[in-house]
């Protein structure tokens, strides 16, 4: 009697532990950078944060459990050996790419994405890594055939990472993935090593070219505004040139419409006086001069015939 009271004591609990160890299943922790997300018979019904939660035992309610605030990262073209010390390892078959101008290029790329709609990104894409490193290598193929090696090389290597990123996201969104594309970066952009020789000697050249324009164009900018000041300098001068020839011919007009006055009303006089005049100014600012007449020296004082030629005009 005693054994089976024993022994239905024991199925009793052992029924009591199992049926508590079920409702305990359905205790959860979510970690700092997750988030929990709950489905009934199969059906998303919520999600939760951060901490311990519970949901009902399987196969009534589930839990995924899925990391939102990680970055997560893709390598094209190369992959990541080691970080102490930092080694890569080349990918060939995903790092060279043909440019629009039919040359062969090495492009080495990272693409960062993380999670922004968690429901859609655990229930909807069965592998994210495989599902972004596609698009990537594919988006990034197609623009770098659109740009000729040069372009690829220098001014349009950020364009084609920007316009490579905002592509991904378009075709992310259009599966409704719930994944947010945060930057796609062209780690190394090179020609390949059988030939890269010659690409660095024609970079060169280029570079020497726009060098020796911009050094073209500085000394223009110099010369040019300093041509400009010498001309007009010029222009001036000949202006105020012109306006002297102008003032004095006309001051010389007035005076012989004046003496021509004079003439008119004693021309005698006024022909002496001129004649005078023009002895006057060639002989300076001499006054007595000597004349030799017949044998005889005399002295001419200019200023007494002057002054009695003036009298007698007036």
């Amino acid at each position: 009697m005693e054994r089976s009271k024993l022994i239905k004591t024991i199925v009793f609990v052992a029924i009591a532990v199992s049926i508590a160890g079920y409702f305990i299943s359905g205790i959860y922790q979510v970690e700092p950078s997750e988030v929990g997300l709950v489905k009934r018979f199969g059906k998303y019904v919520r999600m939760t944060g951060p901490g311990i939660h519970y949901h009902l035992p399987y196969p009534f309610e589930t839990v995924t459990r899925t990391d939102v605030l990680t970055l997560r990262k893709i390598e094209i073209g190369f992959r990541t050996v080691s970080t102490t010390p930092l080694t890569f390892r080349e990918v060939e078959e995903e790092s060279l790419m043909l440019t629009g101008d039919g040359n062969v290029i090495n492009v080495e790329a990272v693409v960062r994405y993380r999670v922004k709609d968690p429901a859609k990104f655990a229930f909807r894409v069965l592998d994210d890594y495989t599902l972004v490193k596609v698009f990537t290598e594919s988006v990034i193929r197609e623009k770098v055939a659109g740009k000729t090696i040069d372009e690829v090389l220098t001014k349009e290597r950020d364009v084609i990472a920007n316009e490579a990123a905002q592509k991904i996201q378009e075709l992310l969104d259009e599966l409704d993935a719930g994944i947010s594309i945060q930057g796609v970066y062209l780690q190394d952009v090179s020609p390949p090593e059988q030939v890269a020789d010659a690409f660095y000697d024609v970079i060169k050249a280029q570079q020497d070219k726009e060098k020796l324009i911009n050094e073209a164009m500085k000394y223009a900018n110099d010369v040019i505004p300093k041509a400009e000041g010498e001309a007009q300098k010029i222009l001036n001068e000949a202006e105020a040139y012109k306006q002297e020839q102008i003032l004095q011919a006309q001051g010389e007009t007035a005076r012989f419409l004046k003496v021509y006055e004079k003439y008119k009303k004693a021309p005698e006089v006024t022909r002496q006086r001129l004649y005078l005049e023009a002895v006057e100014e060639l002989l300076g600012a001499q006054k007595n001069v000597l004349l030799l007449s017949e044998g005889q020296l005399n002295i001419l004082n200019l200023t007494d015939l002057e002054r009695l030629v003036g009298g007698g005009g007036e």
